[in-house]
């Protein structure tokens, strides 16, 4: 083999090569690239967990006022139960003791 077909030999291989480097590249971009409506599909999913995630927020918010609002709401209904139990302990003193002196006058 002389100087001028290896030169040729080595021309042609490396063609081949840069040949067979480009249609991989093609082809490997013609699988990985993501078609126009998947972006779309994407976008769309991303604004509607954006938005889910801002309803579950609004729920919690209003979730935490509802309970701060009956929790209020439950003490001061504690409060009045115990104001009305101490109440009605005093009106049964007091009847216990007015009781006492009727019985008291009855029998003298």
């Amino acid at each position: 083999m002389n100087r001028t077909e290896f030169i040729l030999v080595t021309a042609v291989i490396l063609f081949v090569a840069f040949c067979i480097g480009w249609f991989a590249n093609w082809l490997v971009h013609r699988f990985i690239r993501v078609a126009g409506s998947d972006v779309g599909e994407l976008e769309r999913m991303a604004q509607e967990l954006h938005e889910a995630e801002e309803t579950r927020d609004q729920a919690i918010t209003y979730l935490q006022q509802r309970e701060a609002e009956l929790t209020n709401q439950l003490s001061q209904t504690e409060a009045e139960l115990s104001a009305t139990m101490d109440g009605l302990r005093e009106a049964r003193q007091e009847a216990e003791v007015l009781r006492n002196e009727l019985e008291g006058q009855s029998t003298v």
